[in-house]
């Protein structure tokens, strides 16, 4: 009886649905009024340290995750201290692995409002919360700790341009592409 009552009382208890380097993402998220469901979690690395571990977020985990409707999340957290201007140039490099120029060309003012809510940081300190988060018909949501940093950034087009960093043809890194994907 006792064994049945912990099995139960275990079981009841939020159950964190991935861990990375020591990071615990949920299993579920809310954006915008909408639950979504974690589609994988990786760890990004460069060289042989570890920067930071992070989830996607997605309304249907088994669809294309760039591609599909409703909100999303980029869940990023810092594994080690990262300066603003490299933390932006690394995430439009990615960018640019994805895009041809003429994109690139059309994002550039949405880049750089990306790249000013990063100088705003100063610094990606070990152990930040960044999401990136697309409400539907609109903008991302740059979040920082919690708290909105910055003016939501409009387009579904940039978003999916930051999705590509990780999910595009030419990922930063292929097993965490894999990962994000729940491989």
């Amino acid at each position: 009886m006792a064994i049945r009552l912990l099995l139960l009382m275990a079981l009841a208890l939020p159950a964190s649905a991935a861990e990375v380097a020591g990071v615990k993402f949920q299993d579920k998220a809310r954006v915008a009024g909408s639950e979504l469901l974690l589609s994988g979690a990786g760890l990004r690395k460069r060289l042989f340290f570890d920067v930071y571990a992070m989830a996607l977020y997605v309304g249907e985990p088994k669809a294309d995750r760039v591609t599909q409707g409703g909100a999303k999340r980029i869940a990023i957290r810092m594994l080690r201290d990262v300066d603003a201007d490299t933390f932006a140039k690394a995430l439009v490099d990615g960018m640019r692995s994805n895009h041809d120029e003429a994109t690139m060309k059309a994002l550039e003012p949405r880049i750089a409002q990306l790249n000013a809510i990063m100088a705003a940081i100063k610094e990606a300190k070990k152990g930040m919360a960044i999401d990136l988060d697309w409400h539907p018909g609109g903008s991302t949501h740059v979040t920082i700790d919690g708290k909105p940093a910055g003016q939501p950034i409009e387009g579904e087009d940039f978003y999916r341009a930051l999705l590509r960093i990780w999910l595009g043809p030419k990922p930063v890194q292929d097993d965490l592409k894999k990962a994000l994907l729940g491989g």
